[in-house]
């Protein structure tokens, strides 16, 4: 699917219009700068959320269950691949907690935080899919 087609994806856009929840506002900001990052990053409903992928891979999933900062968590698709070695990703801020080897959890803040950690999260977003 063409990422310019995705940007608007219509399933995520109805996800979003009944979603119940305390930071709603923050995840559609997080949602915008997600997709502004790159004409390669599309995004869709995986795994009962809103999720990002490029042309290859899924690569990004809110963590919804959060309901005191937008979290995401930054994956390199379902299925595990044996042959991937381990890499890092710059943080300056301090928003990456890495779960494994091919998953790190992102959490942005709620309120003025998530605008305050754009620049870090299109950081973060531009290094991963280099890794998708």
């Amino acid at each position: 699917m063409p990422a310019k087609e995705a940007a608007a994806d219509d399933a995520v856009a109805d996800y979003l219009k009944t979603l119940k929840h305390p930071l709603k506002k923050e995840i559609a900001a997080a949602r915008l700068i997600i997709l502004g990052v790159s004409p390669a990053i599309s995004e869709g409903i995986k795994w009962k959320v809103p999720s990002f992928r490029t042309e290859k891979e899924w690569f990004a999933t809110f963590n919804v269950r959060s309901n005191d900062a937008v979290q995401l968590i930054f994956h390199l698709g379902a299925k595990t691949r044996p042959d991937l070695k381990a890499f890092k990703v710059a943080d300056p801020k301090g928003l990456m907690e890495w779960l494994g080897k091919d998953r790190a959890m992102v959490t942005l803040g709620a309120g003025r935080d998530v605008a305050a950690n754009r620049k870090a999260l299109e950081a973060i977003v531009r290094a991963w899919i280099k890794h998708v």
